[in-house]
């Protein structure tokens, strides 16, 4: 019987960190059938020639904050362009599910900024639940979810600001152990967002005692990126060390111009906390601005009681003057404001009810609007009602290019999907091939090698996925082919949705889904669940 899919002549970089090597491989029944030179009358339903191309395991963008627009729109081409055939969902403590009923409209608000346009039915309660509703749709992309903590936080405790009593922790515990028998992955946090923003240390550690049984991994948006970030570091490990799983520290930096350099301290820690036993890894996206919502501008104190409470603090003139102060001056919390350098650094992605201002920085919409940055920062959260979702210029070049030459890092674009006509951060569509363009042809930060290593095998290690990440027989042929003298992104700041270039095939489970840049029609992606 002739093989499925041939490709022959192909500089082949396995995803393990090894040297490449040149050789053909062989596709059958959505597997990697063989690895060997094949002689030109081989019989293959397709052949293509990889002469002077690469090929490597399809990317695997573990951090990723595509939920909703799965439901929208579950091709996501979007990701396929830059061959990324697996995605991680449910991050930044932020996830759909498990959610109680009378919890519902309190997350759906919440969650706003992600919804990418989509507007669920809710019709799942349970984490299990939630991957039925995915399986049901006709992905383009293989999926792995994971719970997020500040969604357990929410269904227990709404929105409070308080420590959590010993029956509640049991309980949001349990909620964690139950996802994580259904499926998940394990579980994330943000920890200076709403609920989780609201979290101890010492509850942290106690609620992911739910982990342990099925060797969960925590991963986690630090309380802190910006001073506090080696103390962030410090707490991340405590959570492995207590519970003795292994930890993730989400989309490494230090945020603002004062804290730059910090990640040689973090590394530091890492790499000793690995010498001493602790399994920790870190990921990063190749930018030097973040994305988050614009309301991460707000102290924490403000988010008490969920968006609406928010929007009413914010039309009382005097909490309003008491806001604007703490933004300006306060640099004990994770000021976004003041790391991004003030109002100037603050760009508006998106803002669905105020469109005429996404793009744009708060000095420009001031100037609109006529009154302080601040203050229109402020209208454009009122009005978005949980709908809003910024950039930030606070990370530094050189910063990247260290972390990024960790062993202990991977890549993840931590993209935030737009609603249709809404702008992005670029890195929602250019993160892989911007590595292989700028850091590894251009920059020479990465070796081809050390790049797809920390894009396949190594996120693939992470989550336990067996049968993708590496290019060896029996393994799932999730493969990208590309051009490594051409490949770059195209993805910019003015311009998120210009296309990549330099990839010419993507297959998914052993099927072409990507053919220079267009959709084939067909669509093989699979949910993944933790075993």
């Amino acid at each position: 019987m002739p093989f499925d899919v041939l490709i022959k002549n192909a500089r082949i970089v396995d995803g393990t960190g090894a040297p490449w090597f040149l050789s053909d491989v062989a596709v059958k029944n959505g597997r990697i059938a063989a690895i060997a030179k094949f002689s030109d009358d081989t019989e293959a339903v397709e052949v293509i020639d990889g002469t002077g191309k690469v090929l490597a395991p399809g990317f695997i963008d573990i951090h990723t904050h595509s939920d909703f627009l799965l439901l929208r729109d579950p091709l996501i081409l979007s990701k396929l362009r830059q061959g990324v055939t697996t995605q991680g969902i449910g991050q930044c403590g932020l996830s759909p599910a498990p959610i109680r009923t009378d919890k519902v409209e309190m997350l759906d608000q919440y969650l706003g900024f992600i919804k990418a346009g989509a507007e669920p039915d809710w019709s799942w309660r349970s984490f299990g639940e939630w991957l039925e509703v995915l399986e049901k749709l006709d992905l383009g992309t293989n999926v792995a979810a994971f719970m997020g903590q500040g969604t357990i936080r929410l269904n227990v405790m709404a929105f409070d600001d308080r420590p959590a009593s010993s029956e509640e922790i049991a309980e949001m515990a349990g909620l964690v152990a139950k996802s994580m028998e259904e499926g998940a992955f394990g579980m994330t946090s943000g920890l200076i967002y709403p609920p989780g923003v609201y979290s101890s240390e010492e509850e942290i550690i106690a609620v992911c005692r739910g982990l342990k049984k099925r060797n969960g991994l925590y991963e986690s948006h630090m309380r802190s990126e910006s001073g506090g970030v080696v103390r962030g570091i410090e707490e991340t490990l405590k959570v492995a060390g207590k519970n003795n799983i292994p930890v993730q520290v989400s989309h490494h930096k230090a945020l603002g111009k004062e804290n730059w350099g910090l990640v040689n301290q973090t590394l530091g820690a890492v790499e000793k906390a690995r010498v001493n036993g602790i399994d920790i890894t870190l990921n990063q996206y190749p930018y030097t601005s973040c994305s988050t919502t614009l309301r991460s501008i707000l102290p924490p104190w403000v988010h008490e009681g969920g968006v609406d409470s928010v929007i009413e603090r914010l039309k009382d003139k005097t909490l309003r003057s008491r806001i604007k102060e703490q933004i300006e001056s306060d640099p004990d919390w994770e000021n976004m404001y003041l790391h991004a350098g003030g109002s100037s650094g603050v760009r508006i992605l998106y803002s669905p009810r105020t469109q005429g201002y996404e793009g744009k920085n708060l000095d420009e919409i001031a100037e609109e609007m006529r009154i302080s940055p601040l203050d229109a920062a402020f209208e454009v959260i009122i009005a978005n009602k949980g709908s809003d979702n910024a950039c930030y210029d606070a990370i530094s070049e050189d910063d990247v290019k260290t972390v990024m030459k960790s062993p202990y890092v991977m890549i993840a674009s931590d993209s935030i999907p737009s609603a249709p006509g809404a702008k992005t951060h670029p890195r929602t569509n250019g993160t892989q091939p911007r590595v292989l363009g700028r850091y590894v042809r251009e920059e020479k930060t990465l070796s081809l090698e050390e790049a797809v290593w920390k894009m396949s095998g190594f996120p693939a290690w992470r989550l336990g996925l067996q049968k993708k990440g590496i290019i060896r027989e029996g393994m799932d042929a999730d493969l990208v082919l590309f051009d490594p003298e051409t490949i770059r992104d195209g993805a910019t700041y003015e311009d998120p949705f210009l296309e990549p270039v330099g990839i010419d095939y993507v297959y998914v489970n052993g099927v072409k889904t990507v053919d220079h840049g267009k959709h084939t029609g067909k669509r093989c992606g699979k949910v993944l669940k933790k075993v």
